[in-house]
C-alpha cells in the first residue's frame, strides 16, 4: 500500500498465499501512473518513499528500480515498526474495524477493505503523516533506541 497525507495512492492487494518479494515490487510501475492521476504535481518534485528494512524494499533489484524514477528512500532504522506510519497509524485500526467479521469470499475481503479505505477522511491520513515528524524527532532524541515502550 502507498499512501500519504492526502490518502490512499495505490492499494495492491497480492492473491492469497503470495508474498511480496523484490521481483513482485518492481512490477509496481503503476504506482507511478497511480500518482500522475491521483497526484499529478508531486511528479514533477522528488518523491521520497519511506521502507523499512524488508528485503523487497531493500534488494538490489529493487534499489535499481527506485532509481529508475530517480525516487528517494527515507532512511529506516532496523527493527522500528513505530517509525513506520502504516505500522504505528494503519493496521491497528484496520484490525480493530476487521475484528469479528466473517467474508464468504476473498473477494468480499477485498471490498471491505477497499470500502474501508475509501471511507477515511484526509485528517486520518494526515495525522498519520505528521506524528511522523515527531516520532522520528523522538527516535534521534533516543539515539535510535525504540520511541514506544
Amino acid at each position: 500500500m502507498f499512501w500519504d497525507a492526502k490518502g490512499v495512492i495505490l492499494l495492491d492487494i497480492l492473491p492469497q498465499g503470495q508474498c511480496i518479494n523484490a521481483a513482485r515490487y518492481c512490477t509496481l510501475d503503476r504506482l507511478k501512473e497511480a500518482i500522475r492521476r491521483k497526484r499529478p504535481g508531486l511528479l514533477r518534485r522528488s518523491v521520497v518513499l519511506q521502507h523499512d528494512n524488508a528485503t523487497p524494499h531493500s534488494a538490489n533489484l529493487t534499489q535499481q528500480w527506485l532509481q529508475r524514477y530517480g525516487w528517494e528512500i527515507l532512511p529506516h532504522p532496523a527493527h522500528s515498526p513505530d517509525l513506520a506510519p502504516s505500522d504505528f497509524h494503519l493496521f491497528g485500526p484496520l484490525k480493530r474495524h476487521l475484528g469479528g467479521m466473517a467474508f464468504e469470499t476473498e473477494d468480499d475481503l477485498i471490498c471491505e477493505l477497499r470500502n474501508w479505505f475509501h471511507n477515511l477522511d484526509v485528517y486520518f491520513f494526515r495525522v498519520g503523516i505528521n506524528s511522523l515528524l515527531s516520532r522520528w524527532q523522538k527516535c534521534i532524541d533516543l539515539h535510535g533506541d525504540y520511541v514506544e515502550k
